[in-house]
């Protein structure tokens, strides 16, 4: 090979060389960074503001606490002394009444040694045997509930226990089945039976219809105390609350009644507010905790088959008069200078307007700007800041 084509393949190489040495040097440009530019390259992006928009509505402030449905009225049933002197035992021979069952005036719940024990509308409690000469109040009770039972007493007074009042006792126990008891009438030699009717066998409610809530007899038990449980007058709620609840609750305040078992809600009001009973921490549930019994009144009757479930109560403690200017809690704030405000966001620039705040609820605060600030619904105030997640992160 002469000496120029040996210089030529030289050359050739040189150039090569330089083009290796050129693109490694692009590449390791592209590779290289320094610390800054990695960092400013992995750092996350700004964070992002949250707004939310002033609106126009009502603020309530609730209470939400637990509830149960019960009758304003609960009794439990139990025998008496019988008045039949030939009846040995007091046993229990028959039961009529069954857990949920609706019991109507007249009905008979059970029978003790073969004689009836049944309900009639009244407030007095039974507390003797009521025969003829008989006066009193209890007397007057028990000749209403057999006129409201279709057996008239005649022209006895009222409070007198008469020959009428004796003939709608007889012609009662006819219509239920039994005879009536009897017992000599009073005042005459010759044996006379005259119906009467004994505390063994009757006992008053103070309303229809009522339920039977729970029932321990057993035929062939021993007849005694608490034979069953009944429930009787309108459905109430009562709520409980904590000592620090209970100054946010006052009479007349609106109640939001809501059934989870049924999706159904109903409205009420307030009745009362006082201290939790001894016999609800009889029940087992004193937490150690000063407990207050809030007592509902509905607004209008409750379904029956509500007696007795657990029920959410939302109380209504403050409101705002109609719609005022809201905006989300968060969104208001209190600075080094002690100046309330929040802050409106327009067009990525933020100005602090100063306000003056009134009723809170539901996550919402009122708000009214100060004299020579403006702030208008639909507007769009700082609430948060969420940051973004880095470069490769989640």
């Amino acid at each position: 090979m002469s000496g120029l084509g040996r210089r030529r393949r030289a050359l050739g190489a040189l150039v090569l060389a330089s083009l290796v040495c050129t693109g490694a040097g692009v590449g390791a440009a592209l590779v290289v960074k320094s610390p800054a530019q990695a960092a400013a390259d992995t750092a996350p992006p700004a964070p992002s503001v949250l707004t939310a928009a002033v609106e126009q509505r009502v603020i309530s402030q609730s209470l939400i606490t637990r509830g149960e449905v019960t009758a304003s009225q609960h009794m439990d049933v139990s025998a008496g002394p019988q008045a039949d002197k030939d009846i040995a035992r007091s046993v229990v021979t028959r039961v009529d009444a069954t857990p949920g069952r609706k019991i109507s005036a007249g009905q008979v719940l059970l029978e003790v040694s073969g004689r009836p024990l049944f309900v009639l509308k009244g407030a007095v409690p039974a507390y003797r045997d009521l025969a003829r000469g008989k006066r009193g109040e209890d007397v007057a009770q028990v000749q209403a509930a057999l006129r409201a039972s279709g057996h008239p007493t005649g022209t006895d007074p009222s409070g007198v226990f008469g020959a009428g009042t004796e003939k709608a006792v007889a012609s009662f126990y006819r219509s239920i089945g039994y005879e009536a008891p009897t017992v000599e009438a009073p005042g005459t030699r010759a044996t006379s039976p005259v119906p009467v009717l004994p505390i063994s066998e009757v006992m008053f409610v103070r309303s229809f219809p009522a339920y039977v809530d729970d029932v321990r007899a057993k035929v062939g038990d021993e007849a005694g105390e608490g034979l069953m449980s009944l429930s009787a007058g309108a459905l109430t709620v009562e709520g409980s609350v904590t000592l620090q609840q209970k100054g946010m609750i006052r009479p007349g305040q609106e109640v939001r009644v809501y059934a989870e078992t049924t999706g159904r809600q109903f409205t009420g009001t307030v009745t009362s507010v006082g201290r939790e009973s001894d016999s609800a921490k009889d029940a087992g549930q004193d937490t150690g905790a000063e407990k207050y019994t809030v007592k509902v009144t509905p607004s209008r009757p409750l379904p029956t088959e509500l007696n007795g479930e657990n029920v959410q109560l939302t109380v209504v403690a403050a409101s705002s008069k109609g719609k005022v200017l809201a905006v989300p809690s968060s969104a208001v704030s209190t600075g080094a200078d002690g100046l309330t405000s929040v802050t409106e966001r327009k067009d990525g620039r933020e100005r602090r307007i100063p306000v003056t705040v009134g009723v809170s609820g539901d996550g919402f605060v009122q708000v009214t700007p100060r004299k020579g600030a403006r702030l208008a619904a639909g507007a769009e105030v700082v609430v948060g800041v969420q940051p973004r997640a880095g470069v490769g992160g989640s």
